[in-house]
Formats: structure tokens, sequence, C-alpha cells
């Protein structure tokens, strides 16, 4: 997944919004801001917390077919965040006052346009911290979901999707530009599963 968006990083949560709700008006997430015991202290505007890079919370769901096969996806370029970028995840950021578990299956459900979904399995969290110094860092807490049902992407979200093998995906982790945080989730997820 990616702590993304079209707004920078993670889902599209669908919490508050600033003023009243009229035709036309503008709409902000608003999200918790949290410290570094994942402990919320604040809630600003996504806006804000991508633009002084607030610690934040986020969901990385790891979806699984029928078959095993992990969904890969290219980002859109419309994203703020890592545009273009492939990723193993779905997710995204998590709402204020929302829990991660739900956050989880509202996501996985939206980006994979599905209805339906079983409450994906919570596997552990970490701190996200961008190691190029951009600042970045947001709590992530990892999951799994198995999805037999057929998917219709956003498109506002995913250029491109595919269920790909084990064996597909560890070829193309040198070969495409992946999400820094869901490459980093994913080496976290091999290490939590040997």
């Amino acid at each position: 997944m990616s702590s993304d968006e079209t707004a920078g990083a993670g889902g599209e949560a669908g919490s508050g919004a600033i003023g009243e709700e009229t035709p036309g008006a503008s709409r902000e997430e608003i999200i918790d801001i949290v410290d570094g015991q994942d402990r919320v202290v604040r809630q600003a505007p996504r806006s804000l917390a991508y633009r002084e890079r607030l610690t934040h919370r986020c969901v990385f769901v790891l979806v699984r077919d029928a078959d095993g096969r992990t969904f890969v996806h290219r980002r859109t370029p419309t994203k703020a965040v890592f545009p273009s970028f492939y990723d193993m995840f779905v997710g995204g950021v998590v709402g204020a006052g929302e829990s991660y578990d739900v956050a989880a299956l509202r996501e996985a459900e939206e980006e994979l346009g599905v209805s339906g979904l079983p409450q994906p399995t919570r596997l552990f969290k970490f701190l996200y911290e961008d190691g190029a110094g951009d600042g970045w860092s947001w709590w992530s807490t990892v999951y799994e979901v198995r999805c037999e049902l057929p998917v219709s992407p956003q498109e506002s979200e995913i250029d491109w999707h595919a269920f790909l093998t084990e064996e597909e995906l560890e070829e193309r982790l040198g070969a495409w530009p992946w999400t820094p945080d869901g490459l980093d989730a994913y080496r976290r997820l091999r290490e939590f599963r040997a």
C-alpha cells in the first residue's frame, strides 16, 4: 500500500470535514496526529499533516486471491506521494477517531471496488520512517485478507493491477519502482513470517 492518495500518503479515509457540508463546498479529511508511542496528540487536516510531515496512522493490506496470488498495482500519476509507483498493498490513512481495523476493511473494499470482504487479519504494527531524510513517518499496521470476489479497482487510485504469484512478485522487486513504505512493510512481512 502506501500512505498516499491524491492528497498524500494513504487511502481516502472518509472521516471529518471542515465547515458545513454545502453543495460545492470543499471537504478536507481530518486525521489523528500521533506521537512516538502512537498516542493521539491532536487532529489536523490531512494536507497540513503532509505539509508539516506530522506523524499519523496508516494501514497496509496484503490482498490474496483464491489461488494465493498477491494483488499488485500501479498508482495513478496524479498521486501526491509516490505517483506511478507500484505497490503490493492496498490501504491508506486512518481517519480521525477511526480504528486501524475499521480503516483496513474500508480501504481494502474501496481500493479493490468490492463489498463484503472478510475483516482483514491484523499481523503487526511498526513505525515507518522515511530513510531519505524527508521527515515522513507514520504508524503502520499490516493486515492480510483473502479476496475471492471480482475486483474493480478505483480508477482514481489505481492505474494498473494484477494478481501475481510470489515468484512473479519477487522477480519484479528489483525491476519496478515500488513505494518505499510498501517495500519496507513487505520486507518486515517476510521477516514476520520467517
